[in-house]
Formats: structure tokens, C-alpha cells, sequence
């Protein structure tokens, strides 16, 4: 279990929105008890779907909450193994994984466009299949950001492999 303690933050998060318990449990849709129970810490692990909820609401961001209560890796800076894991590639491994998130970052904007493209052709669309697709926008953004960041990476890391490879055939000398 990660150090922070998720109820207190939700607890902080929603006083600095001026929102009493009672408020932010009627706009997500839970009972004030339940609310209760997550900012006692009695509910260690709330439900994603009420946190990403709770995001929209209060000052803390959904990814931010799930690493929280230890179910996410924290998207910005990436957390440390991340970050070794592809500092430490070389070779084919390196240049799979830059192929891989490059093209999971192409195929998330082509998502992206698609499920902008049905939100302006349906204007009549209900209230959850319209908060569906936003959060899958959401997802999809926090997963391209993710991506650019582990490109960078690897980008540096390409360019170290190469050094290393030219000055062990003396250009570089």
C-alpha cells in the first residue's frame, strides 16, 4: 500500500472544492455513509468507477488516485521502474519497444478522432454512453502521454547506443 492515504486526500481535495461529504456523494451517486467510509480509510480500495467519478468533481486526478490505492502506475514523472525498464533496453528490444509506442500513440489519435467524430455526428447521444466515450478519451490521452514520455526515453537511449557503436569504431574519437 502506497504511503499517501487515499480518504484523506479525497477528504482535502473535496473540502477545497467547498463541497460538504453530503454534496460530492449525491453528484457520483454513492451514499454520504459510503463517502464516510473512504475518507475514514474504512474503504481502503474505493471503486475506480466512483473515483473516476470523484475526479470530475474535486481537484485530484483519476490516474493520481489509482496509484494511490495501489491499482495504477503513476503516469507523470513515470515512476521508476518504468523508467529503468527502458533505459535498459538495447538493440532489437529498444528498437521494438520505440516501433510499439509509436504505434500505439498513431493508433490512439486515429481512436481519438473516430470517437470525436461520433460525439459531433450524435448530438442526441445519452448521458453514459457520452461519459463512456470521454473517459475512453481520457484513458486514451493519459496513454498517449505515457507513451511520448517512454519515446523520449528510448530516444535518448538510441542515440547513446549509437554514440557507443560509432566510438567503438573509432569515429567519435
Amino acid at each position: 500500500m502506497p504511503n499517501k492515504h487515499i480518504g484523506e486526500e479525497i477528504a482535502k481535495a473535496r473540502e477545497n472544492a467547498n463541497l460538504s461529504q453530503r454534496q460530492l456523494a449525491k453528484l457520483i451517486g454513492i451514499s454520504n455513509a459510503e463517502l464516510s467510509k473512504i475518507e475514514s480509510g474504512e474503504r481502503e480500495v474505493p471503486n475506480p468507477r466512483i473515483l473516476r467519478k470523484m475526479s470530475k468533481h474535486i481537484d485530484l486526478n483519476y490516474y493520481e488516485m489509482l496509484h494511490i490505492i495501489g491499482l495504477g502506475a503513476k503516469g507523470t514523472p513515470l515512476n521508476p521502474f518504468i523508467e529503468n525498464y527502458y533505459k535498459n533496453l538495447k538493440g532489437d528490444e529498444l528498437d521494438n519497444a520505440w516501433m510499439m509506442a509509436k504505434s500505439s500513440i498513431k493508433n490512439n489519435e486515429e481512436i481519438i478522432e473516430s470517437i470525436n467524430n461520433q460525439l459531433q455526428a450524435d448530438k442526441k447521444m445519452n448521458q453514459e454512453k457520452l461519459d463512456n466515450l470521454l473517459d475512453t478519451m481520457q484513458d486514451l490521452a493519459y496513454q498517449n502521454e505515457t507513451n511520448k514520455m517512454i519515446l523520449d526515453i528510448l530516444d535518448e537511449n538510441k542515440f547513446k547506443e549509437a554514440k557507443k557503436n560509432a566510438k567503438n569504431k573509432d569515429l567519435f574519437k
